[in-house]
């Protein structure tokens, strides 16, 4: 019987072995996946990581240019406000303001040789007055404006629209006294033909309208 149980476990001994090892090679080869398979994501991590960095970067670098370029803009935008000397010094300022007092003075005279000539009913004497408080009104409108254009801080405008604003007030300045010229010639003419009793149908609210 022991000897049987010998030969028995002579067999089973060498086998086992042979298992272990098969085992030992299977744990090995199975290591081996690992490691390649960590090498792997290591890598993989890698390069998630320098694209991180490259996306965070290129972030960065857009956010910066633009706020670069705000702030540039707002220099920009902040410079419109700032009304230079060559603007305030531009002839048409001088020749604007010049025609406003021209245009207020011929108006009170005007009025006044009108008022005093004994040739226009009340009606048409308040007509007058309407017609000379309109101009003075709206010449006024006009300082107005280019006061706004003068002004720091008023309006965003550069320099060459400042100077087409600037342009625009002074014709429109030159209109409303080449108006009260006529008007008042107009007038002139009509007050002398009653003078002299040329008969003249025609009233002044019909012939000159404001």
């Amino acid at each position: 019987m022991k000897h049987l149980l010998i030969l028995l476990l002579i067999p089973l001994a060498l086998v086992l072995p042979v298992h272990r090892a098969q085992a030992q090679a299977q744990e090995l080869e199975q290591l081996a996946l690992d490691l390649e398979k960590l090498s792997q994501l290591k890598s993989i991590l890698k390069e998630m990581y320098t694209g991180y960095q490259i996306l965070t970067g290129g972030y960065n670098t857009v956010k910066d240019l633009a706020k670069g370029n705000f702030n540039l803009h707002s220099a920009y935008l902040n410079s419109l406000l700032a009304v230079s000397p060559t603007i305030r010094q531009y002839v048409r300022v001088a020749d604007i303001i010049s025609a406003q007092a021209t245009l207020m003075a011929e108006c009170k005279s005007a009025r006044s040789t009108f008022q005093g000539s004994g040739q226009f009913s009340a009606d048409e004497l308040n007509h007058l007055v309407s017609v000379y408080g309109n101009l003075v009104d709206k010449s006024l409108n006009n300082i107005d404006e280019l006061t706004t254009v003068l002004t720091d801080n008023s309006l965003r405008m550069s320099d060459a629209e400042r100077l087409t604003a600037i342009d625009h007030i002074y014709d429109d300045m030159q209109q409303k006294l080449s108006f009260l010229r006529s008007f008042n010639n107009r007038t002139g003419t009509l007050a002398a033909q009653r003078v002299h009793g040329i008969q003249d149908n025609a009233s002044l609210q019909q012939l000159f309208q404001p």
